[in-house]
């Protein structure tokens, strides 16, 4: 719920555009009995009472429905545990810190500063070992972990639905996209599991990036799971839920292990900047620690496409190669559908359309697939969800518009600076993705890279939110 309001009066039916208000507050009551629980739908606007518990509710983080913004009233959990507060005081803890730094993040602070990704990327890598921290890398890496864990999924999907012939039994397709933990919150809260199986199983770039930390690079490092605490810099609030599943969390030597320990925002990092007595404009630039980052020999860094992780035009290219041994050259020509969160990108072959991926951003458009897909007529093969309007780079970890600048304009702004420096890559060819292959995962698709890449997930029964599903 915000933090400004213990209670709820009133959810406006424009607020479920998406997850990232973080002004709206929490839709779930806090009373107990279903009697003092009170749904009113009127002219589109949900009534909920405000009548004070008789004893305290206990809400857990898991129970947020992902509003991006909202804290419950397990604050303990969410301000001390996934705080700038708590990483600070972890720098003394005698644990090695490592910080992952997502490329939406660097391209949110490259765009406040004026200054390049790279620059940003050097400058905080400087910042964050002046306060202790062992070493500083790029989600950019681990990306290509996910994307290429991605391709191999969708196309053993698009075979096994092709030798199905169509038969319900077998089909698998869509593959929607699992890197986004809003969108995965509230499939797994409010479309049960009729939605679920439709879900990739490739971890997201956050959890990927934690699963080669604490699973190899420890070794690496000389170091055990427990001896290293693990943050992540990400555009998203919902990365902190994310961080907290179960699903994530491995036992060695009878203690509980966390792929991922913390998660700051890009708002938080910005704090953190300005709460420290240098000039982050002329700090010095450090060389880029390599191990997990996409840094070239000559320092420049590199990536796919895509402000929101370049799942559709990775997948779609790989496919077309693959399935139909079809080289795409140049930009993918997505093609506006609805709106310009929603697009669309189609392979032909002897004039039939044999791929049709589509990215789909914001809540309402996502509705709208949910909704073909329930009914079985949803044209599409692949689809990159984000919860988002504008997708990552619009994340409501973000830094917010200055003023005098619209959020479209910021938009604009940080889609030119996320390309700006960053050489395009294929994820395939990443030296650093092909040595963790060689020398922990086996081959992309192995059981190996099933075990520490992959997840599953869980309907969940009885949620709040799921009663507001139809509304």
């Amino acid at each position: 719920m915000s933090s400004s309001s213990r209670f709820s009066p009133a959810l406006q039916a424009s607020d479920l555009n998406d997850f990232i208000s973080p002004s709206q507050d929490c839709i779930v009551s806090l009373n107990k009995s279903p009697s003092a629980r009170r749904l009113q739908i009127k002219q589109k606007e949900i009534a909920v009472s405000t009548k004070p518990p008789e004893e305290a509710v206990k809400i857990s983080l898991k129970d947020c429905l992902a509003c991006s913004g909202c804290i419950t009233s397990a604050e303990t959990v969410m301000l001390e545990k996934q705080s700038l507060g708590d990483f600070v005081t972890r720098i003394n803890s005698g644990k090695a810190l490592i910080v992952s730094v997502s490329p939406q993040s660097r391209a949110s602070l490259a765009a406040f500063f004026g200054l390049s990704q790279s620059q940003v990327f050097r400058k905080l890598t400087v910042l964050f070992k002046s306060m202790g921290v062992k070493a500083v890398y790029d989600t950019s890496c681990s990306r290509d972990l996910s994307l290429i864990e991605a391709c191999i999924e969708f196309v053993a999907r698009y075979r096994q639905n092709q030798l199905s012939n169509g038969r319900e039994a077998g089909n698998n397709l869509p593959m929607l996209s699992s890197a986004c933990p809003g969108w995965i919150c509230y499939a797994e809260k409010t479309l049960g599991s009729y939605i679920l199986p439709y879900i990739s199983s490739v971890k997201s770039p956050q959890q990927a990036v934690g699963a080669a930390i604490k699973h190899h690079m420890v070794g690496k490092l000389g170091l055990k799971p427990h001896d290293v605490y693990h943050v992540t810099v990400m555009p998203c609030y919902d990365k902190k839920l994310e961080a907290v599943r179960d699903d994530f969390v491995f036992s060695v030597e009878d203690k509980d292990i966390a792929e991922v320990d913390s998660v700051l925002t890009t708002g938080e990092v910005l704090d953190l900047i300005q709460s420290k007595s240098v000039d982050f404009m002329t700090l010095e630039e450090s060389p880029l620690d390599r191990l997990l980052t996409n840094v070239d020999d000559d320092g420049h860094l590199y990536g796919v496409s895509g402000g929101s992780g370049g799942y559709a035009e990775t997948i779609f290219r790989y496919a077309a190669h693959t399935l139909f041994n079809r080289e795409i050259q140049g930009p993918l020509d997505f093609r506006i559908i609805r709106n310009s969160d929603f697009r669309e990108v189609t392979l032909e072959v002897e004039d039939k359309p044999v791929l049709k991926f589509a990215l789909c951003y914001g809540f309402k458009n996502l509705q709208n697939i949910v909704r073909k897909i329930k009914m079985r007529k949803c044209e599409y093969h692949f689809i990159e969800v984000m919860a988002c309007p504008s997708g990552c780079l619009n994340g409501g970890g973000q830094i917010k518009p200055v003023k005098g600048q619209s959020a479209k304009d910021l938009i604009q702004l940080l889609e030119g600076v996320y390309i700006q420096d960053v050489s395009i890559s294929n994820p395939f060819e990443n030296p650093v993705v092909k040595r963790l292959y060689d020398e922990w995962l086996g081959q992309p698709g192995s059981e190996n890279a099933k075990r520490y890449l992959h997840t599953v997930y869980h309907p969940v029964v009885k949620s709040m939110a799921s009663q507001l599903q139809n509304w």
